[in-house]
């Protein structure tokens, strides 16, 4: 007997994954909604635009490497910290050494506590969620005590134009680092075992182990990945700013955290899309920026902000 084609079946697959396109419809309302009724605020000029990229660089590359860390199960909470330890780190050491011993400073003092995080959460099995909490203190109140809670200037301008102030043409460089970022963590996500193993890791630990995937090397290898791109945050901060200083990403870890699951990676783990975490970062980016062209009170922007990204995690969310 030939069984007919069900014509249903690709309509039903379509309708089941909508959710996942929501950030992607959400980010094109978003700027369509401003662009509309901030069209005389100077929404649209290229200078407004490029702002908005400016602004959200920091968020959108250590949005990537959260991706991995959600995708395989943890969290980082210590992200936003160490990010302001790592510029801190950078500022102090340009005088002595350079800026580029600078930079490698401040990306060491990232992977460092990176690979502290990882040994704790692997080694003597503490859940993330409370090591990075504690990291987090940790590393601002380090940051604070290094510097006398001070900003450090940073007057190396090849230091300050390569990592945040400085333009390729029209392309501000800030805007090349989220490209860097999105590239690479695509790319290691979707084209690599090392990203295969972080998916089947964060889907189903025991599952992954017996498939010969090393579980704890794998959470190490993302946790240390997480504070070594925080350490970069660290440097486009710096680099932005002219200076460093401990308050510099200080509760970036929530913004960050929920560009991820914007973006569409499931708070337990087991898929991630880096796209979507960059598209969720901007798209934060765009509702900040609209709020203040708005001239809305900061109470009422995070009020307004808050419930924008409930609905839209809450639209997106996979049963």
């Amino acid at each position: 007997m030939t069984t007919l084609p069900n014509a249903a079946a690709p309509r039903r697959s379509i309708l089941a994954n909508w959710r996942s396109y929501v950030v992607y419809v959400g980010f094109a309302l978003v700027f369509l909604f401003f662009s509309i009724f901030l069209r005389d605020a100077g929404f649209l000029s290229s200078n407004n635009l490029l702002n908005i990229v400016r602004q959200t660089a920091t968020i959108s590359v250590m949005a990537v490497a959260m991706t991995f860390v959600i995708a395989s199960g943890e969290i980082d909470l210590s992200i936003g910290s160490v990010a302001g330890l790592s510029s801190v780190v950078a500022a102090l050491a340009i005088p002595h050494v350079g800026p580029v011993g600078g930079a490698v400073a401040g990306l060491l003092a990232g992977a460092a506590i990176g690979v502290i995080n990882g040994s704790l959460v692997t080694g003597l099995g503490i859940p993330s969620f409370l090591v990075t909490l504690g990291m987090l203190g940790i590393a601002n109140g380090v940051a604070q005590w290094i510097t006398a809670t001070a900003p450090v200037p940073i007057l190396n301008d090849a230091f300050n134009n390569f990592f945040g102030s400085g333009d390729l043409g029209p392309v501000p460089s800030l805007f090349l680092w989220t490209l860097i970022a999105l590239g690479v963590g695509h790319f290691l996500l979707r084209r690599t075992s090392f990203g295969r193993s972080v998916l089947a890791v964060g889907g189903n630990a025991t599952a992954a182990r017996y498939s010969g995937i090393n579980v704890a090397r794998t959470k190490l290898m993302v946790l240390v990945a997480s504070g070594t791109v925080a350490g970069l945050a660290g440097m486009l901060y710096a680099g932005r700013l002219n200076s460093g200083r401990f308050q510099w990403g200080q509760g970036d870890e929530l913004s960050v955290i929920a560009a991820v699951i914007l973006g569409g990676t499931p708070l337990f783990g087991g898929a991630g899309t880096v796209f979507g975490a960059v598209l969720g970062a901007l798209m934060i980016g765009l509702i900040n920026n609209g709020l203040i062209l708005m001239g809305l009170e900061y109470s009422q922007q995070l009020i307004i902000r808050g419930v924008i990204i409930i609905l839209a995690v809450a639209l997106a969310r996979r049963k």
